[in-house]
């Protein structure tokens, strides 16, 4: 009998593994890779994504009194910064950068685009689980301050839409694809999606024009300071290899890397 018990505790650990392996980021912004040429056209809206990969339920947006519309940073007397990525790209490299943040005890900011979560609807439950914040990096990541109005609030409200049926939330942070800002127009447009602010960021890695992982790593640690915003990618190969020596540093320096709603909570 006890033989049959632990063959039963070894395949159910195993099949545990498997299911965490299951779970499933690289998107440029002013400079990122290309959309593909689809995305301008008005695409067929795919199949709701199963239950059966429904994240925990995501932190829904809040309004921060106080705070402008559009946040580039949080609280400079804080010992505290947000490195925050364009999710989009490969996920496995998605996934070896999140387990490399989560052994420095680093929490990130996630900000999605619409069909990479179509794609790989698996990595939203490990960003959750890894306690990390979630959000919208519009449907197609093609450049939203550019559309019509129309066209500007599908791309918000598509992408919204996938977080939603895959999290039971919109995310928690809007910021707009191929801009480190918003428009005026695209900064209502995301009001009325429901995010109270557009997350901006006031340190740019530039990781998306492939510099080298010491060139990443250069560029954040000579700008990055007290409630910084720090952008960043998924996808890129610098961007992971960067990563350890960016949180070493910054330990050193007694910064933690927390999500943005930490920061500015």
């Amino acid at each position: 009998m006890a033989r049959v018990t632990t063959t039963n505790r070894r395949d159910a650990l195993r099949a545990g593994a498997g299911l965490l392996a299951g779970g499933a980021l690289a998107a440029g912004c002013a400079s990122g890779p290309a959309a593909p040429a689809a995305a301008t056209a008005s695409p067929t809206t795919p199949q709701a994504p199963s239950a059966t990969v429904r994240a925990s339920t995501a932190p829904a947006p809040r309004a921060y009194p106080g705070l402008p519309a559009q946040i580039t940073h949080g609280p400079r007397t804080r010992p505290q910064v947000a490195l925050t990525f364009h999710g989009q790209g490969d996920p496995d490299l998605a996934r070896t950068l999140l387990t490399r943040a989560e052994r420095h005890g680093a929490r990130l900011t996630v900000l999605a685009v619409g069909t990479w979560l179509d794609e790989h609807p698996g990595i939203a439950r490990r960003i959750l689980d890894g306690g990390h914040d979630l959000g919208n990096h519009t449907q197609h990541h093609i450049s939203v301050n550019d559309l019509a109005e129309a066209d500007a609030r599908k791309e918000i409200a598509d992408c919204a839409d996938r977080l939603r049926r895959l999290t039971g939330s919109i995310g928690t942070w809007f910021r707009p694809s191929r801009s480190p800002t918003a428009s005026a127009l695209v900064a209502e447009l995301a009001r009325q999606t429901g995010y109270p602010h557009v997350l901006s960021y006031d340190v740019d890695s530039l990781d998306y024009t492939r510099p080298g992982a010491a060139a990443v790593t250069r560029k954040v640690l000579s700008e990055v300071r007290e409630g910084s915003v720090v952008s960043l990618h998924f996808g890129y190969e610098d961007t992971v290899a960067a990563l350890p020596d960016v949180l070493t540093e910054l330990g050193r320096r007694h910064l933690r890397a927390v999500t943005t709603t930490e920061l500015l909570s």
